[in-house]
C-alpha cells in the first residue's frame, strides 16, 4: 500500500490504468468518464488514501471554495437565525465560509476587511450586517474596483449590487391592515431605532396602512424603541402617556411586544379586550408569551440559504460563462401568524 503521505494523482491512474486528466476528471465530477471508470478510479482512491489538496484542486476549477461573512450583533437572535441559514446552505453546496464580525452595526472601516477575504481568495462575500446610519455609504466608492461577486442583506435597494431582504414594508403593513379588520381605530406603533433602514421600512408600512384606511399616523401615536424588551417597556409606557385612547399597537419586534404584554397586565389592561397587539420576527418564543403573540414571521433562515444560492450562482456565471450577473432586488416575503394577542 501506498504511504498515504505521499500519494499522488499519478499513483491513482498507474494502479487505475487511466491516466492522471481522467483521473482529474473524476475529482472534478466531469461528466465525460463512463460510470465503470469512475468507481473503478474512486476505488483505488479509497485503497491508496488519497485525499486531493483543496489548494490544487481550487487552482485546477478556479474557485477556492469559501464564501466570505460579514456579520455584526450575533449575541442577536435574528444576526445568528440568519447565519444559521448561510451555514447550513453552503455546507450543501460544498463550500466553507470565512467569518468576520463586525465590533459595531455601523462600522464604516471596511476596505481593510474586503482586502483580507481577497488575500484568501474567497470566491465571494455576503455581507449580512444590516444597514444602520451611513453604513453603506462606502458601496459606491469600494464596490467598481471589487472583482469578486458580493451580495448584501437587509438594505435599501440600490442600482449596482445584489441584496437579498425580507420585505418589512409589506409585513408592517398587513399587521396593521390586521388590526383595522379586527375593529380596532386607534393603532399605535413602537418603532425600532430609526438609524436602522428596517425599522423605518416598518414603520412606513404602518403609516401607509392608516392612511389608505383613512386614518392618520400622527407623531402622538409611535414612540421608538431599540429593539429590547427594557427598551419596548419605556416606548410603551410614553405612548400610553400621549395616547391615552390606544386600543392596539404594532410593535417592531417581537422582544419589545413581550414588555407590552407583560406591562400592559401589570397596569390593568386586559389583552386583546383592551390593547390588541402585533409584534415582528417571529421568533420560536412568541407561540409561548402570555398570552400567544400574533407576529409577522421573517424567515431569517431562508435569507440566509438565497444569498448563498444566489452568491453560487453568480460564481458558476462569472467562471462559466465570463458574464458579471445584473444586480438583482430579492425580497422574501414574510408571513402573519395570528395567535390569541390580537
Amino acid at each position: 500500500m501506498a504511504d498515504r503521505n505521499k500519494t499522488t494523482i499519478y499513483d491513482v491512474a498507474e494502479k487505475a490504468g487511466v491516466s492522471r486528466q481522467t483521473v482529474s476528471r473524476v475529482l472534478n465530477n466531469r461528466q465525460d468518464v463512463s460510470d465503470e471508470t469512475r468507481m473503478r478510479v474512486k476505488q483505488i482512491m479509497d485503497e491508496l488514501s488519497y485525499h486531493p489538496s483543496a489548494i490544487a484542486q481550487s487552482l485546477s476549477r478556479q474557485k477556492s471554495y469559501l464564501f466570505g461573512v460579514v456579520t455584526a450583533g450575533l449575541r442577536f437572535i435574528g444576526p445568528s437565525r440568519t447565519l444559521s441559514g448561510i451555514t447550513s446552505k453552503a455546507e450543501e453546496l460544498g463550500y466553507g465560509l470565512l467569518l468576520k464580525e463586525l465590533a459595531s452595526f455601523n462600522s464604516n472601516n471596511v476596505k481593510p476587511l474586503l482586502q483580507w477575504f481577497k488575500s484568501h481568495q474567497v470566491d465571494g462575500i455576503i455581507w449580512a450586517a444590516p444597514e444602520i446610519e451611513d453604513n453603506r455609504y462606502w458601496v459606491k466608492d469600494l464596490m467598481p474596483d471589487l472583482d469578486i461577486p458580493v451580495i448584501f442583506l437587509t438594505m435599501e435597494e440600490q442600482s449596482q449590487v445584489t441584496i437579498v431582504t425580507t420585505d418589512n414594508f409589506t409585513g408592517a403593513k398587513v399587521a396593521t391592515e390586521h388590526l383595522i379588520k379586527k375593529g380596532r381605530k386607534h393603532i399605535g406603533h413602537i418603532s425600532g431605532p430609526l438609524d436602522w433602514w428596517e425599522a423605518r421600512q416598518r414603520k412606513l408600512g404602518w403609516e401607509t396602512a392608516l392612511k389608505e384606511a383613512g386614518m392618520t399616523g400622527s407623531e402622538q401615536m409611535w414612540a421608538p424603541g431599540n429593539w429590547s424588551p427594557k427598551g419596548g417597556k419605556t416606548a410603551f409606557l410614553e405612548l400610553l402617556t400621549k395616547f391615552p385612547e390606544m386600543d392596539a399597537v404594532f410593535v417592531g419586534n417581537d422582544q419589545m411586544a413581550l414588555s407590552v404584554l407583560q406591562a400592559s397586565l401589570g397596569i390593568g389592561k386586559a389583552i386583546p379586550q383592551d390593547l390588541s397587539v402585533v409584534g415582528f420576527d417571529g421568533i420560536a418564543d412568541s407561540e409561548f408569551y402570555c398570552p400567544p403573540l400574533t407576529t409577522v414571521y421573517q424567515n431569517q433562515d431562508e435569507l440566509g440559504r438565497v444569498a448563498v444560492a444566489e452568491l453560487a450562482s453568480q460564481i458558476e456565471h462569472k467562471i462559466n460563462d465570463n458574464i458579471i450577473v445584473e444586480p438583482k432586488y430579492i425580497t422574501i416575503q414574510p408571513e402573519l401568524i395570528i395567535r390569541q394577542s390580537s
